[in-house]
């Protein structure tokens, strides 16, 4: 048949029949998933299964044998994982896909624990556990956002600690399924609402067996916490429990009441803290003005600010002792110069021109007109009749010459 246009549509019949042979094509498969819903009537040749995909909101039509469900080794109930393997049918008649189921196997616990370990490995070497990672609390969350079970333990216990603790907190609770198929997209949907609305989120549940916590060990969960910018608190089970979304979240809990301990602090006790640390200040601040107290106290009772003048007094005797030396010194080398002079001058007087004349002598002199005296020094310098001046020791005369005297 060649392709449906405007012109010439498929009928409903043809688009039902084409869906059929699409889905028939796949044949057999192998499902897994949880079953949320289970009808199994007494005396009927068919009974109904819901199954669901834990991490999505997305299920599957289910028919099979009630017998088959009877000769399960375990007991089926609805929220266990189940591995199905059945064959695909589209009922043309309603629109509808179901898996008509020929075996049901019910995952065991250690299957369970292997596949939680082998997401561990896998999101260990991603680094989700990374310490870096973790994204510290707030000192005082002024609103906490809260995901658990409605009327749950687990509730009260974080209420009533934190509330307890510092009575002013206040939280933002969002009630949702903490085990079975729906949790994890309740859970999902619970930390979208509350990213960014709140300071801090607290995962809390009590405890419980290792199905029941399999939600928080969840993939899509475990990222979600991993991506959050919100800082995250995880206390689920009790302290041996360890399910992933510990390892992911930026803190972990040992229980409930633990995690409010740990996101809510102690009023009282950081009263007490105040308190304690005002008082310790105090007495540092009394103990400082004490020692600076001390410390000026010796600084008065030094000599030079117990007695100031002192040291100007002292002073004061240095220099006049030292202005005493100076002035002898000075005198004693007047007086030593004043006794080199009259030795000078006596040897002056002796070599000198005024005594020489005193004892006898007289110096003669040419007399020059216009210019000054000259000492006659040879007898050929004075002809007769040459002007001369004789200097004795008491005065001096003039006279001519008259002649020479051999």
């Amino acid at each position: 048949m060649t392709s449906s246009t405007a012109e010439e549509p498929w009928p409903v019949r043809t688009v039902a029949m084409k869906v059929a042979g699409w889905i028939d094509k796949l044949g057999s498969v192998w499902v897994e998933g949880q079953l949320t819903q289970i009808n199994a009537r007494p005396g009927t040749r068919t009974a109904f299964l819901v199954l669901r995909d834990p991490s999505a909101d997305m299920s599957l039509s289910v028919t099979c044998s009630p017998q088959l469900l009877d000769r399960s080794p375990v007991p089926l109930s609805e929220g266990a994982q189940v591995i199905l393997y059945g064959k695909l049918s589209f009922y043309t008649g309603r629109g509808t896909i179901s898996l008509r189921a020929t075996d049901i196997r019910a995952v065991g616990v250690g299957e369970l624990l292997a596949r939680v370990e082998r997401l561990r490995a896998l999101l260990a070497a991603e680094g989700l556990f990374d310490p870096r990672l973790k994204r510290p609390l707030p000192f005082l969350p002024r609103t906490i956002g809260l995901i658990t079970a409605r009327a749950s333990a687990a509730e009260k216990d974080v209420l009533t600690v934190a509330q307890r603790r510092w009575p002013a907190v206040h939280f933002e609770v969002r009630h949702t399924p903490v085990q079975g198929p729906t949790a994890v997209p309740a859970i999902l949907d619970a930390l979208k609402d509350l990213e960014g609305n709140v300071d801090v989120i607290i995962l809390a549940r009590g405890g419980g067996s290792v199905e029941d916590l399999l939600p928080f060990s969840d993939e899509a969960l475990c990222r979600a916490i991993s991506k959050a910018t919100t800082p995250i608190v995880s206390a689920i089970g009790h302290e041996p429990d360890s399910p992933l979304s510990d390892h992911v979240a930026d803190l972990r809990a040992a229980t409930p009441t633990d995690a409010a301990k740990l996101v809510v602090p102690d009023a009282v006790a950081e009263q007490n803290l105040v308190a304690d640390l005002r008082s310790r200040t105090a007495a540092a601040l009394r103990n400082w003005v004490a020692r600076e107290a001390r410390g000026l106290e010796m600084i008065r009772h030094r000599p030079v600010l117990a007695d100031p003048i002192a040291g100007i007094d002292l002073r004061s005797e240095e220099i006049t002792r030292a202005i005493d030396a100076a002035r002898r010194d000075v005198l004693r080398e007047l007086a030593k110069q004043d006794t080199l002079v009259e030795h000078l001058r006596a040897r002056l007087q002796t070599l000198g021109p005024a005594a020489t004349l005193a004892r006898g002598y007289a110096v003669v002199q040419r007399m020059v007109a216009g210019s000054d005296p000259e000492v006659l020094r040879s007898v050929d310098d004075a002809p007769p009749g040459t002007q001369i001046r004789v200097r004795v020791a008491d005065g001096a005369v003039t006279a001519a010459v008259m002649g020479k005297v051999r």
